[in-house]
């Protein structure tokens, strides 16, 4: 099988760990990196951007020319609502979801100087930030993980805000600290990594059997239930959180302004993933959520 995944280093880490696997239950894998519109775009801010299909479009089409037969994703970059064609045929064992903040100093948010720079990509991590500490100047910032860490130990800021799950995997020892999800809550799907496939294609069920974690599958099931309910993609400052504990799913959820000026949470819990995740939703957005959600679409209209 042909594996397509995304050229940086945390992509190809993130499929070489996928291939070994399949290669392990007797599937020969070859990878071929594609190029997505991130990569074309480089130096232009995601939300500018502001493209649900930003990282897997490419990878997509690929998969329906049959040049690969799975694309592996980072879950969290994958749009709540992939083209017809495409099936999330597996999600793998969740790393560590929590955001962390890497600086010199393994500053805390607490600890962080008054008006002190932190540089993050996500409209997510500075809606949370500025919500706990006003004071701070966040900036945008771009480039895979060892170029934002960096682009920080250079200057461009004091902190840089980066996923745990991608540290690890890279094996990066930037000094840092893990931030409490009660501060920042994790994006949908952080820490897990998706599998397409073509709905039909001849060993999707060999792919799933031999790459899905189950527990991280409803996890994520919920997650994503209530993003897709809220009409949001991986560009909107929304974040969850979500725990199994047997048959029953637990899941935190939290929709805020930009500014943080604006905050609404919210905690669900059943055995149905997705019901839990669109229950959480309508909490969310009765609460008054929907404001938000319309003022960030109407700005971008």
């Amino acid at each position: 099988m042909i594996l397509g995944t995304r050229g940086s280093n945390l992509a190809l880490v993130q499929a070489r760990e996928c291939a070994a696997s399949l290669r392990d239950a007797g599937i020969a894998v070859e990878i071929r990196i594609i190029r997505t519109t991130s990569e074309h775009h480089p130096d232009t801010p995601l939300a500018v951007i502001d493209q649900r299909d930003v990282f897997t479009r490419q990878l997509d089409e690929a998969l329906l020319s049959g040049e690969i037969d799975l694309a592996v994703h980072s879950l969290k970059d994958v749009p709540t609502e992939p083209p017809a064609w495409v099936d999330l045929a597996a999600v793998t064992r969740r790393r560590d979801p929590s955001d962390a903040l890497v600086s010199s100093e393994r500053y805390t948010v607490e600890g962080l100087p008054q008006g002190a720079v932190v540089a993050t990509s996500s409209v997510r991590r500075r809606a949370q930030l500025l919500y706990h500490r006003p004071d701070l100047e966040v900036v945008g910032i771009r480039g895979n993980v060892d170029t934002r860490v960096r682009k920080m130990r250079e200057g461009a800021a004091d902190a840089v805000v980066l996923a745990r799950a991608g540290l690890e995997r890279l094996g990066l020892e930037a000094p840092h600290t893990v931030i409490p999800a009660d501060m920042v809550l994790p994006a949908v799907g952080q820490g897990a990594l998706a599998v397409a496939t073509l709905h039909d294609h001849p060993l999707r069920a060999r792919i799933r059997e031999t790459l899905n974690h189950a527990p991280t599958e409803r996890a994520v099931l919920a997650e994503r239930a209530m993003l897709r309910a809220l009409e949001g993609g991986c560009r909107v400052p929304v974040g969850a959180s979500s725990v199994v504990e047997g048959t029953v799913v637990r899941l935190r959820g939290i929709v805020i302004s930009p500014e943080g000026a604006l905050v609404y949470r919210g905690e669900a819990e059943g055995e149905e993933p997705e019901e839990v995740g669109e229950r959480l939703a309508w909490d969310l957005l009765e609460q008054g959520a929907a404001v938000v959600l319309g003022e960030i679409r109407e700005v971008r209209r």
